[in-house]
């Protein structure tokens, strides 16, 4: 039986705000108006993160500052790439070109990604030229005090928690872990609790969405029962915990290009904005 739930874990909520908007001060707008004080930036009008001029980062940050929202992490697309037929230098340079950017942003956390394998193949069979990628890239962003948090996302090297495990083991705490329910589901795993027992010490941050298959859904409204990892981590985690909600419940303007899987989206509102209000008050629900 669990213990009494540690007092001293504080829940901090962040947001894709690009699912609100692909205009930034919208975004901000949807941020405000929703009760958040982060945003994990990952679409600035109609821009990916990692392709942001130094200038327009430097223009983000100020509006930020302004409106008084932190960066909780740059929600990057490094690692999102096929580890057989794209070149992994230029991405590499990408990679460098983001650790600029997440510092002009005030945050030292970049979510990254272990590659596509080929679906017809054992993800085994990669296992060295993954730990190698990896191992190029920490060199990079632990020269520049930033942290890589690995996202379990559907078709990656790492897209179940037993092959995230062997990831976070190999690299003994250099490479953090961001929690994905609706991911894990998306491939057949069991999120809790069997990958939230494996994972947790790992747990840098977790992003929130809720999933009945491919199915997208409010967090606590799928399978992925986040009401029970919440009650979990409550006992389990000390000090500041980042809970960032990524919708995904209706389409928006970019989201053909974030996945490279097309996941059937549950599409139940008017707008972006509906469903982004929805995410935010469904998490809030559950953390109390």
């Amino acid at each position: 039986m669990k213990g009494m739930a540690n007092s001293m874990v504080k829940f901090r909520l962040s947001a894709f705000a690009d699912e609100y908007s692909p205009n930034f001060d919208k975004q901000i707008e949807g941020l405000q108006k929703n009760g958040l004080e982060m945003i994990e930036i990952r679409g600035v009008d109609g821009t990916n993160v990692s392709d942001l001029t130094l200038e327009k980062a430097r223009e983000i940050r100020e509006k930020l500052d302004k409106a008084g929202l932190g960066v909780s992490a740059i929600g990057s697309p490094i690692g999102k790439i096929d580890i057989n037929k794209d070149n992994m230098a230029p991405h590499l340079d990408k990679l460098r070109h983001t650790i600029e950017i997440a510092k002009i942003l005030g945050t030292d956390k970049i979510r990254m990604f272990s590659f596509f394998i080929p679906k017809d193949e054992e993800p085994e069979k990669y296992r060295d030229e993954v730990f190698a990628r990896l191992e190029a890239m920490l060199e990079i962003a632990e020269k520049e005090n930033i942290i890589l948090c690995h996202e379990n996302e559907k078709g990656i090297y790492g897209d179940t928690p037993e092959r995230c495990l062997e990831i976070l083991e190999k690299f003994d705490g250099r490479l953090r872990c961001v929690f994905d329910h609706a991911n894990f589901l998306n491939v057949g795993a069991i999120p809790y609790p069997d990958g939230y027992n494996m994972l947790k010490k790992h747990i840098t941050y977790c992003h929130i969405k809720d999933a009945v298959g491919n199915d997208i859904y409010p967090a606590g409204k799928g399978n992925g029962r986040i009401p029970e990892t919440i009650d979990d981590i409550k006992c389990d985690f000390e000090g500041d915990l980042i809970l960032t909600v990524e919708p995904h419940l209706t389409a928006f303007i970019g989201l053909d290009k974030l996945e490279k899987v097309n996941e059937k989206i549950v599409k139940p509102f008017t707008d972006s904005e509906e469903a982004f209000g929805v995410a935010v008050d469904a998490i809030k629900e559950i953390i109390g």
